[in-house]
Order: structure tokens, then sequence, then C-alpha cells
């Protein structure tokens, strides 16, 4: 079965804070910050949701928002018995025909400055655009 973006539903939420909270954690505690629940579930209102499938299992979700530039990915976590086997990689550059087709000159993450995901994103083409104590802004420009 081929791997799909598909809207996520409100009734995902929960799964999707889950799987955030769980990922995104260690790295909060590293740089002591605060996790707040609250702000996760207001964010599901605006921004983009999508989980990522492979026939009806659950593998991840990612979360976009988007501006006349770029399209950002905000959050995308895969639950960790699938890391590490192509899916980042796939939804990477699905991604980037997604920002392709919507006429955007830009793909556009943050990452924790510790968080190893950053090689990915050095394979597909993301550059480092600055960084401060906690994250690493990347860009990837779409041709």
């Amino acid at each position: 079965m081929p791997l799909t973006l598909t809207p996520a539903k409100a009734s995902h939420c929960a799964f999707a804070r889950d799987l955030t909270r769980r990922a995104m954690l260690p790295y909060y505690r590293e740089h002591d910050l605060l996790w707040i629940e609250a702000a996760f579930d207001e964010a599901w209102g605006w921004r983009e949701q999508w989980l990522v499938s492979d026939g009806d299992t659950w593998l991840g979700y990612c979360s976009l928002s988007q501006d006349r530039q770029a399209l950002f990915i905000r959050e995308l976590h895969l639950l960790p018995e699938h890391r590490g086997q192509g899916v980042g990689s796939w939804v990477l550059e699905e991604l980037a025909l997604w920002a392709r087709q919507r006429r955007l000159p830009l793909l556009r993450l943050m990452v924790f400055r510790s968080n190893p995901a950053r090689q990915l994103y050095r394979r597909h083409g993301f550059v480092e655009m600055g960084e401060d104590e906690c994250f690493v802004r990347m860009q990837r420009t779409i041709d």
C-alpha cells in the first residue's frame, strides 16, 4: 500500500499531541522550555494537519502553515517504529512537491539544534539559515 498524506480531523488531535509531546519533551527539557498542551491544541485549529498513513495504519503526522513565500513544516513526527525506513524522506519530498504546486519558492522548518533530524533535512536540500540557543532555521529552495 503506498504512503499517503490525508487531512487530519479534530478527532486526530490527541494522537498528534501525544506523538509530538513524546518526541519533543526531551528537547524541551534540554532547553528548559515548558510544554503547553493548550498551545498545541490552539495551533491545531489554524494549521493544516495531515496524517502520514500506510493504508489504514497511522505512521505519524505533519502540521503545515503557509505565507506568500514558503510552505512551513511546523511539525513532522513519526511513531518510533516507523522511523529510519524512508517515511520521513517520502514526506519531505511530497511536501516539496506541494510547495511547487502552490507556486511557493521555499519549504521551511525549524529544528532543535541537537535533533539528529537535521541530517535528514540536509540530505533533502535544506540549508541552515540561522540559529539561536535552541533552534536552527532551515529552508529548501523549490525549483
